[in-house]
């Protein structure tokens, strides 16, 4: 349990720390930072597919293995109660603003023994009928752009608590249908990418007197190629990430079971810097226009906090050409990007389950701030999910009411996990 440990004692550190230090006098706080978004292309491929973890504050990345682990924790996979699963969810998207976006998600795996697990997954994004006019307004034609994903997936168990994961990706997204924007020819975005995970499994942890399982998790997402729509645009990063999550499920007795789970996100994209007036000269932050490699690297440095200015609001400048940035507004910025995500879920005699969670993004950064509720049933081989999102953001988000379906059938009992105490 000692992992189970460090982890407590560092997420109390984290949050000890970053109240202390949003309440600091001398320092930033939320108030004093501006709005500074990162965006990215293709950004269906960070939207939560399934039921399960969507009814658990899209805390998915420590949760069990199953056939939607290929999206958030390949390497749970080789924890995985079943031999083989297949799942297909489908999620109507943005239901507040159109009524003809939606996601859809097949993926499954299969044990090949002890160590070796190999999965795969299709995702396809369809964004409804869009109508594509010119300057004046006048119709050019009518299009149903769309998005897909490939996923190939191997998980390999190094020993009885440790399994590492890798996916392999490629993704097609079809916006324009070739129109020509700007006297220039558009074109589909194409990418390759690649998961890592890491996963570290105890299935007989103890919590005081509780018998349980924890789960230890970390894993790099969509670490791929930047994409751009055409020859003259610029080319934008994917939606590359890093969650680190760890969970606890406590058998109460022998029907009921509970399990919580907490995880942390970021963006490895960097963020956009600040300019002057001319919008050309970068007065802080970093030039955001680099590789991959570069990016992901700098993603965890380069905010540019709030530059301070004076009684005309104009920018202060040092006298060495400099600018004077708001002290700890910078180290303040950097940790509004890291989302958290909560849940909780409830099983009784592995039958009928019922799921909440909560997920936080600074209002800086995004604002999805929501509430998840969410069920789940199984059935000999059947499995049905569902979840729905409540938005707590303080605005009409277009995320509100959002649901999501999913249904999983499993092949026979998994025969490698000699620890499970169920």
């Amino acid at each position: 349990m000692s992992l189970f440990k460090i982890s407590i004692v560092f997420l109390s550190v984290f949050l000890v720390h970053n109240i202390s230090f949003s309440q600091s006098n001398s320092t930033a706080t939320d108030d004093d930072l501006q709005l500074n978004t990162i965006t990215t292309a293709l950004p269906f491929l960070s939207i939560t597919p399934d039921s399960r973890a969507g009814g658990m504050g899209e805390a998915g990345t420590a949760l069990s293995g199953n056939s939607t682990s290929i999206y958030w924790n390949t390497s749970m996979l080789s924890f995985a109660e079943k031999k083989a699963e297949i799942g297909l969810s489908y999620v109507p998207w943005l239901r507040k603003i159109t009524n003809d976006i939606n996601l859809s998600y097949l993926s499954g795996y299969a044990k090949l023994n002890e160590r070796h697990t190999i999965g795969g997954g299709l995702r396809y994004f369809s964004l409804g009928q869009i109508t594509f006019t010119d300057a004046s307004g006048d119709i050019l034609r009518e299009d149903k752009p769309s998005e897909f994903e490939l996923t190939g997936s191997y998980a390999f168990k190094l020993n009885d608590k440790l399994s590492v994961g890798l996916n392999g990706k490629f993704a097609y997204s079809n916006l324009t249908g070739g129109l020509v924007t700007g006297g220039a020819d558009t074109r589909p975005g194409v990418i390759g990418a690649t998961d890592l995970s890491f996963t570290y499994f105890n299935p007989n942890a103890k919590l005081g007197t509780n018998e349980g399982q924890f789960i230890f998790a970390t894993t790099l997402n969509n670490i791929g190629n930047k994409v751009a729509y055409s020859e003259l645009a610029r080319r934008d990063f994917i939606p590359m990430n890093l969650k680190v999550a760890s969970s606890y499920k406590a058998d109460l007795d022998k029907y009921n079971s509970v399990l919580l789970a907490l995880e942390f996100q970021k963006l490895l994209v960097p963020t956009p810097p600040i300019l002057d007036v001319d919008g050309a000269t970068i007065i802080s932050g970093r030039n955001n226009d680099v590789g991959v490699i570069a990016g992901l690297i700098q993603s965890f440095y380069d905010a540019p906090g709030v530059v301070e200015t004076d009684e005309n609001g104009d920018y202060i400048q040092n006298d060495d050409g400099s600018y004077q940035v708001k002290k700890g507004s910078r180290l303040k910025e950097e940790l509004t990007e890291i989302n958290i995500a909560t849940g909780l879920e409830y099983w009784y005699n592995n039958v009928f389950a019922l799921r909440t969670g909560f997920f936080y993004e600074n209002r800086n950064k995004g604002n999805r701030r929501y509430i998840n509720f969410g069920a789940g049933f199984n059935y000999n081989n059947l499995g049905i999910d569902m979840s729905y999102l409540v938005s707590v953001s303080g605005q009409d988000s277009p995320l509100a009411n959002t649901l999501r379906f999913t249904l999983r059938f499993t092949i026979g009992d998994s025969p490698v996990l000699e620890n499970d105490t169920e």
